[in-house]
């Protein structure tokens, strides 16, 4: 199967909430028969439904904040793993990390400039007052022209390694310890 994702129907605004669900509802429909049951629990469902909560809550945190999350698929399979036994964990991680590249494969087609909702982007600042900066951030970026200086920028200037080693001291090689 293509990890790729195929836009059955262009997408609308109004369906974005809709079709980031599905995304997480598939990851669960395909492990919750895998879903070791607690005995302690007189309905059984309370693995389950953390799983589907966990599910719920990643692609919920990739849709809002892609671009810090770095590993989403780990990050889901470190809280949902406890969940199932050991010989089943391969393949939760399995159908895991497909989904969570459809997932990102999706919210990479949006269009640009646009949330799930439609609406438009906001600036992750805030302001003096401490409420949120309401104006749209540059393209590609999470900040406004007001508060782009917050942007983390990696352009300084290199420091060579050399730089960093500590000379040797006499005290050390005494000691027989080295810096």
């Amino acid at each position: 199967m293509s990890a790729e994702w195929q836009p059955d129907r262009e997408w609308k605004p109004d369906r974005g909430k809709e079709t980031m669900y599905r995304f997480s509802r598939s990851i669960y429909r395909e492990l919750a028969p895998k879903v070791i049951e607690d005995e302690r629990e007189p309905t059984g469902c309370r693995n389950k439904q953390a799983v589907l909560d966990a599910c719920e809550d990643t692609i919920r945190r990739l849709t809002q904040d892609r671009r810090y999350f770095a590993r989403p698929a780990r990050a889901l399979f470190v809280d949902v793993r406890m969940h199932f036994p050991i010989g089943d964990q391969l393949r939760v991680w399995t159908v895991i990390d497909r989904n969570i590249r459809l997932a990102q494969g999706f919210l990479e087609r949006l269009p640009e400039g646009a949330g799930l909702e439609g609406a438009p982007r906001q600036c992750r600042a805030h302001t003096r007052k401490g409420t949120p900066c309401q104006r749209e951030p540059l393209p590609a970026r999470d900040y406004c022209p007001s508060h782009k200086h917050l942007e983390e920028s990696f352009d300084g200037p290199e420091i060579p390694l050399s730089a960093l080693e500590l000379p040797p001291t006499p005290e050390l090689h005494q000691v027989g310890i080295s810096a």
